[in-house]
């Protein structure tokens, strides 16, 4: 099993959507490696439906991105379990449920977050995706991420999800009213500790909300007694941020850029006409910054319409800012 054999505390990049594809996993594993990845949330009613082959570009995937957790959400038992039983065989280091995430759409289908509400629908998911990934044949982890209620804090929650027999438990330390709107609330990640010990499971727990780097993972993990740390939103500030040497990974904008051009190159590579070529502009901040001129230069990245286009403002970049240091 994946999460026994993890070091502590482990580090996962987010399954953050829209984001988190295989192209951008593989040039996070160019950078500065986590312990695991996880994709894209993915509906497992949307897999289930006529529409599968397009839900199924959330599962692509290359050797350099294992170990791999898939995550998937619904509310339907009977879905899941066909989605599970699917994809348990696809080489997958595990499965997730997503039972956290505050998106209104899938709340309002059941999904998510909303779970929360309904802990006997998230108890028949749970198992369906246990059977499913037993009717495969294969005997990979479940594990679920969730946050630590809807509107208010729900002490009942991760208990109940504790008993689910769970390989891990991923907290975001906010409720799904706070989005991310304010700080997470980390002694709430410390408490889903303190149960677990008490409980006497084997469940890990993964701290997620607010994490910068590893740094601030290892501090978490001294402060809370968290298993593993999930760092989201600050991979956006530091490519490098699951770096764990002593003098962290600090790049230079030719290097930033360097990067910025193989992620272009290989999101066309991978998915040619099927994508959007406007995906690869909310990842321009993180490539396109540290230096005097970056706003400017930002302003004509996010104007342009295709590969070639930015290609070409890149190499111009590129001869514009020399060796030109990050801003300290």
């Amino acid at each position: 099993m994946i999460w026994q054999s993890l070091p502590r505390p482990f580090l996962m990049l987010a399954p953050l959507e829209g984001v988190a594809d295989t192209v951008f996993r593989q040039i996070v594993a160019s950078t500065a490696k986590p312990d695991l990845f996880v994709t894209e949330f993915t509906s497992a009613d949307g897999y289930c439906s006529p529409g599968r082959k397009i839900v199924e570009e959330n599962f692509v995937f290359t050797p350099v991105e294992q170990p791999l957790i898939a995550q998937i959400w619904g509310k339907n038992p009977g879905t899941v379990f066909e989605t599970a039983k699917a994809i348990a065989g696809m080489g997958f280091a595990g499965i997730d449920i997503n039972m956290g995430c505050p998106d209104k759409t899938v709340m309002t289908h059941g999904g998510g977050a909303a779970m929360i509400e309904t802990p006997e629908i998230a108890a028949q998911v749970i198992r369906a995706a246990k059977d499913g990934i037993n009717a495969s044949g294969t005997d990979i982890p479940l594990s679920v991420k969730t946050r630590i209620g809807i509107k208010r804090i729900n002490e009942s929650w991760i208990p109940f999800l504790l008993e689910q027999g769970i390989d891990a438990l991923t907290v975001h330390g906010r409720t799904a009213a706070e989005l991310s709107k304010v700080p997470a609330h980390w002694d709430e990640i410390g408490k889903a500790v303190e149960i677990r010990n008490r409980m006497k499971v084997s469940t890990m727990i993964v701290g997620n909300g607010d994490v910068k780097d590893a740094k601030d993972a290892m501090e978490k993990h001294r402060q809370y007694g968290v298993d593993g740390v999930m760092i989201g939103r600050g991979i956006f500030a530091n490519l490098w941020a699951f770096d764990r040497s002593p003098t962290p990974h600090v790049a230079a904008p030719k290097e930033l850029l360097a990067v910025m051009e193989r992620h272009i190159r290989l999101f066309s590579q991978t998915w040619a006409h099927k994508k959007n070529y406007a995906i690869l502009k909310k990842f321009y901040k993180i490539y396109v910054n540290g230096f005097h001129s970056a706003t400017e230069w930002r302003v004509r990245c996010m104007a342009t319409n295709s590969p070639e286009e930015i290609l070409a403002i890149l190499d111009e970049l590129n001869r514009a800012i020399g060796t030109e240091p990050m801003i300290q």
